[in-house]
């Protein structure tokens, strides 16, 4: 994989380690899920990048915002966007916390339990409130299949419940887990949504939404030996467009549609200019030999997420040299801040004449990359980032 020739007029000319979003590309990512599933709204899930300057070119472009916190509902707010394009997608909350979202505007509520409702009813009252349904996870990267959710016949008790104390009961909402990688676990939501639907007009209940939640995959990174996931996005569309028609003709009356994705915006518009710490060779227990690449980045300053993917790797100016195999490491001493899987032992071909002080680019970083820096475990800085505008690549001001 090549990074776009704005990411890369950027990543080479940084001297330090920084991580780099292109703005027009997240932009262009969001207008083509548009053309993509016409007639849906996006809410983008926050937590996959909460970057002020992702946020504000997102909400120009007409999105609005999945937020889990009064701190990110107020983040949203500050956007600029109309507080009814914002929603509390969190189905944990304290009592405190549905307060300060109803105080800060707030109307949209994700519930999954009778517990919830009656405290939405007490500490916002009247607002309007969508159920979860679990999903299996199936198919996905992160399953998300048991924290969140509750089964179908559940979830006409609690919108049930809902109307009885005061709410409006607006809507169900899914998500099959993050970077699902399969059209059969959208197919399957919509199977749930269809079945809860007809309970729900059974009940005399007549939702207005259905709330597709998050995990479209992102295309950029690798499996944990190095292959390309490649998910079938072609056909994750085409079951989410016919699945929309399919529930409003089980609802009996037109539905909107949201959709909350994260990673599929911004992953494959973000990357990492870091520096190769050293590459070393050595014998380890029962005699066997190899090298370990230790890079200034990891799992602690912006690849989080490496315990269940790779990210590609470039080596500027070490093109064409000979390679050898080795476990990509960060820098702490933490033996989890490692592309090395005891199981499938996922090595990376690397450059063999790779130096301390290399720089490497580190590609389709863009999601959570920020959202889990530290705050400096080992005493390793957190990463800056910079955001590339769409005039000019290079004009941008260093974040923190």
């Amino acid at each position: 994989m090549r990074p776009d020739p704005r990411l890369r007029a950027a990543l080479a000319a940084a001297t330090g380690d920084v991580i780099l979003y292109d703005l027009a590309g997240i932009a262009g990512q969001y207008a083509n899920l548009l053309r993509e599933l016409p007639g849906v709204s996006v809410r983008f899930a926050m937590k996959a990048c909460p970057v002020d300057e992702v946020l504000a070119t997102l909400a120009a472009a007409g999105a609005g915002f999945d937020a889990a916190s009064p701190n990110e509902i107020a983040r949203a707010v500050a956007t600029g966007v109309p507080v009814d394009r914002i929603h509390y997608g969190n189905t944990v909350k304290s009592d405190r916390q549905i307060a300060e979202a109803h105080a800060l505007g707030i109307r949209d509520f994700a519930t999954d339990c009778l517990a919830d409702v009656a405290a939405i009813a007490a500490a916002a009252p009247g607002s309007r409130v969508f159920c979860r349904l679990a999903t299996s996870g199936e198919g996905a990267l992160w399953g998300l299949s048991r924290k969140f959710g509750c089964s179908a016949a559940e979830a006409v008790r609690v919108l049930t419940a809902a109307r009885e104390v005061g709410l409006v009961p607006a809507g169900l909402s899914v998500h099959v887990g993050s970077q699902q990688m399969q059209a059969e676990g959208w197919q399957a939501a919509f199977d749930t949504l269809a079945d809860v639907l007809a309970g729900l007009r059974t009940a005399g209940i007549a939702v207005d939404h259905v709330n597709l939640g998050g995990g479209l995959p992102a295309a950029g990174c690798l499996d944990k030996r190095g292959r390309p996931l490649e998910p079938p996005l072609e056909k994750i569309f085409t079951v989410i467009r016919e699945g929309r028609q399919r529930l409003c003709e089980v609802a009996g009356t037109p539905l909107d549609f949201l959709i909350e994705p994260g990673r599929y915006l911004v992953a494959d518009h973000g990357a990492i200019r870091a520096e190769v710490l050293r590459l070393s060779e050595r014998e380890q227990l029962g005699g066997e030999r190899g090298h370990w690449l230790y890079l200034s980045c990891g799992k602690f300053n912006g690849l989080y997420e490496m315990d269940e993917l790779q990210y590609p790797l470039l080596f500027p100016g070490r093109e064409g040299e000979p390679l050898v195999p080795a476990a990509v490491a960060g820098p702490t001493c933490d033996s989890d801040d490692a592309f090395w899987h005891e199981r499938d032992r996922g090595l990376v071909p690397v450059p063999a004449g790779l130096a301390s002080g290399d720089p490497v680019w580190v590609l389709s970083c863009g999601a959570y990359a920020t959202s889990y820096l530290t705050q400096g475990f080992n005493g390793f800085t957190p990463l800056p980032y910079r955001c590339l505008p769409v005039d000019d690549p290079l004009d941008a001001e260093a974040g923190s």
